[in-house]
């Protein structure tokens, strides 16, 4: 029973060891003392020491482990883990890790997360916001967009050029704007509330576009050319990557430029002849100036030893010879400029390179590095932004539309929707500020990126399904006073552009991340074949015995943290959320411990199961979106009475990854998923999808005006002028809750209950009963227009509706 009771607490101070990350060799005094201990009660036999000994010793004594156990490792590990290929490696290599990083490394640091900064607007950023950007949305009309011109008016376009909106990103020498990413994804944010159409076109010249590019890559010739007139509005720009062929792979573009002589300017120069034929290019059918991504190749070897020089990007004025702009796409009746774009043999000096002939077959990682920031705050922000409108504007169309006597918001089944969009709406406005935050300090995430870029369109997508549903035949039928039409048919755009989603999740996400975000793992691959077989035995070593105990750690944390529920593990708080903290320092671990036994069992083919990755992938994102939830709440001050928002939003996160975890497990390499599943759910899956009750909780704050609610709206386009239907029928909302006491009174003096509608004949009534004054006729008048404006939908002359009939109307209004 001694010998027994010792080797159970001989386990638990090695398993304490490994939970705690004490380094091998201190745990090796650690554990001998322990066995000295062991030794002087006479539990511990000499049979134990040369056991421990001939383990501790060969780990601990440098030269040994080197030549005779990494040495080993090393040629096993070059002989499965194939070379990286050139593209790869760049992609790997570019941008920055941040957050992520902490969430992959199964042990998540609070105070980091909760330290950083702030994200706030400044006063010019403000002052932008609430005028130029107010006006302009006071100036568009949706439907004139999207049913009549086919375009932005032509008064829009000008509006934006005179007012810096494609200058955003431009420093102010250059005469740009030089606003933060936070201070994009607002503006981007309200214009999306109000049309799809105008913060496409504002986001893409301030996202992957020629101005990106030429900040960080421009010679200072190229800056000074274009950066003042891209910030003027005098050159129109866009970035032509995506060929018929090579679309979420980017890297396959069979777009080609060839290095030789030619004439330009009257003069032979060494320059090069481009072929290309792209699609799908936003702005290229308006486009000045067009960023083309090609292969150079350089076959007479004029520019130095290698023939195939690889993806390379240039400017190219769009009205040169030979540079042929297509015809409009049309997609899914989004009226953005988009459009093909191709020539054949245009022959270009080399200065048309982005960074000049230095920088020929640099493309790649140019534009993973561009993209990762780009990619971080167009599309989550119009994706936000939509849904963000779309919850206030749901919550109040929900409270005004009756039926069974009663307002459609208070219907349990309705209640379940709107809490899904409420919940989101609180989620991606976080994610947006924590992933802007990041990218202001410098961090180029191309791991939360694509995150961000996955998760928040396809979360869009579904809550304009949801909005969709509770609306009814109010966002079926088209026209001036439907608000979602338009976004519904638009949402599949945001899911395809800018890496397809599906490709997103199976490949990107977690094929980025398992290597940038994991401690060792990008050392290993890299020390592996270093030229220098010194260093990179070294460093090997290091990465080696350092992976390993990394993977020992997170085996007793996710054992620990499982068999206890985390209930122990640290959090920043006590309140409501420390359950939150713990449950996402358990699943770290769980992701963490995934991650390496994954990639011992199936090495380099783990890039080939894509389902395994993309559930992978799915543990690293939802462990990123409840931190910014939680991160949001707590700079917003930890406002109590937004925790039924902060709480729907983190439990049905969490419930994600767990449905992800238990997919995975389900389906793990080798069989180990009922082993493993031993490990992290030892007592069976922990936790709940949010309930009915949460539900109630987050669809009465959309229906009832109140400090929560604002702060889910926050800086959207809400004021009631005619063309803005969510503005007017947010003031009808409020006009109707100010009627329902009127509405009793009258019916209190008639002696009966009066139907909520008609509420002018209610007035009348109310007049001639003597129970109301002039105003609260008034009122009622009013607000029974709006109610009808809010729930009627629109009609139209046949003839409105013939395509011929609107491409006429559209030719003699542009003219």
């Amino acid at each position: 029973m001694t010998s027994l009771l010792w080797i159970l607490a001989f386990l638990f101070v090695l398993g304490t060891l490994a939970y705690l990350r004490v380094s091998l060799l201190t745990s090796s005094i650690i554990a001998a003392v322990v066995m000295a201990v062991g030794s002087a009660t006479e539990v511990v036999s000499p049979l134990a020491w040369i056991i421990f000994l001939a383990i501790a010793l060969p780990l601990n004594i440098s030269a040994f482990r080197k030549n005779f156990l990494t040495k080993p490792l090393l040629k096993i590990y070059r002989g499965i883990m194939p070379e990286m290929s050139s593209t790869e490696k760049e992609a790997i290599e570019a941008g920055t890790t941040w957050w992520e990083a902490d969430l992959f490394a199964g042990n998540p640091d609070w105070k980091k997360l909760h330290n950083y900064p702030v994200a706030r607007l400044s006063a010019d950023e403000q002052a932008f916001l609430d005028g130029p950007v107010e006006e302009v949305c006071k100036m568009l009309n949706q439907h004139q967009v999207s049913h009549q011109l086919g375009d932005l008016p032509v008064e829009i376009w000008q509006y934006l050029k005179d007012n810096g909106f494609f200058a955003m990103i431009i420093k102010k020498k250059y005469g740009g704007l030089e606003y933060s990413a936070y201070a994009q994804s607002r503006v981007l944010q309200k214009l999306a509330g109000l049309s799809s159409e105008l913060a496409s076109t504002v986001g893409v010249p301030n996202s992957l576009g020629p101005g990106e590019l030429l900040q960080h890559y421009g010679t200072p010739e190229q800056q000074e050319h274009y950066l003042p007139r891209l910030a003027q509005g005098l050159e129109v720009p866009c970035f032509a990557l995506t060929s018929p062929e090579a679309g979420s792979d980017a890297g396959a573009i069979p777009d080609f430029g060839i290095v030789c002589k030619g004439q330009w300017e009257g003069e032979e120069i060494l320059g090069m002849k481009l072929t290309w034929n792209k699609r799908y290019i936003t702005l290229a059918p308006v486009a000045t100036v067009l960023g083309l991504a090609f292969k150079l190749r350089d076959p007479d070897q004029l520019l130095g030893d290698k023939a195939e020089l690889g993806i390379t990007c240039a400017l190219i004025p769009t009205d040169m010879e030979g540079v042929e702009t297509g015809r409009r796409h049309f997609p899914l009746n989004c009226m953005f400029q988009n459009g093909p774009t191709k020539g054949n043999e245009v022959f270009v000096p080399l200065s048309f390179i982005i960074g000049g002939p230095e920088m020929a077959g640099q493309g790649w990682r140019m534009l993973v590095e561009c993209l990762s920031v780009g990619r971080g705050i167009t599309l989550p922000s119009n994706s936000a932004g939509g849904i963000k409108t779309a919850a206030v504007a749901t919550g109040a169309y929900a409270r005004i539309r009756r039926q069974f006597k009663l307002p459609i918001g208070k219907l349990e089944g309705i209640e379940e929707p709107m809490a899904r969009i409420g919940g989101n709406a609180y989620l991606m406005d976080a994610v947006t500020s924590l992933t802007t935050t990041g990218i202001d300090l410098g961090e180029k995430p191309s791991v939360i990126s694509a995150i961000v870029k996955f998760h928040l369109t396809d979360r869009m997508q579904k809550c304009v399904i949801d909005a969709m549903d509770i609306h009814g035949g109010k966002g079926v039928c088209l026209g001036p006073n439907n608000y979602l039409g338009r976004g519904y048919q638009a949402a599949p755009i945001a899911i395809t552009v800018e890496g397809a989603n599906i490709l997103t999740r199976s490949m990107i996400i977690y094929g980025q991340g398992a290597i940038r975000c994991h401690p060792f793992v990008i050392t290993e691959m890299e020390s592996a074949f270093d030229t220098d077989a010194n260093r990179g035995l070294n460093t090997f070593d290091s990465a080696l015995f350092g992976h390993i105990g990394f993977t020992i750690s997170n085996l007793v944390r996710s054992f620990w943290l499982g068999v206890t529920s985390s209930r122990f593990s640290n959090a920043p708080y006590s309140d409501k959320t420390k359950r939150y903290y713990q449950q996402m320092n358990r699943f770290s671990a769980n992701l963490a411990l995934l991650s390496d036994l994954a990639m011992a069992t199936l090495g380099g083919g783990l890039k080939r199961k894509e389902r395994i990755s993309a559930r992978l992938g799915d543990l690293l994102s939802q462990l990123y979106l409840t931190s910014a939830t939680l991160k949001r709440y707590q700079d917003e001050g930890r406002q109590t009475e937004d925790l039924p928002l902060v709480q729907w939003a983190v439990e049905d996160s969490l419930y994600k990854l767990q449905d992800s975890l238990d997919d995975l497990l389900n389906n793990f390499p080798m069989g180990l998923g009922f082993v493993l599943r031993g490990i992290i759910f030892p007592f069976g899956r922990p936790l709940k999808r949010p309930s009915d009750v949460l539900d109630h909780k987050v669809a009465t704050i959309m229906q009832t005006p109140c400090a929560s609610r604002e702060r889910l709206g926050k800086g959207q386009f809400w004021t009631p002028c005619e063309n803005n239907p969510v503005g007017v029928q947010e003031q009808t909302f409020k006009d109707i809750l100010a009627c329902e006491p009127l509405h009793a009174k009258v019916s209190e003096a008639a002696g009966k209950r009066i139907p909520f509608m008609w509420l002018d004949k209610i007035a009348a009534q109310g007049k001639a009963l003597g129970v109301l004054t002039d105003e609260e006729v008034a009122l009622l008048e009013r607000a029974e227009i709006g109610r009808m404006k809010s729930i009627n939908v629109d009609d139209f002359d046949p003839d409105e509706l013939k395509a011929m009939a609107i491409g006429k109307q559209s030719h003699e209004q542009a003219a």
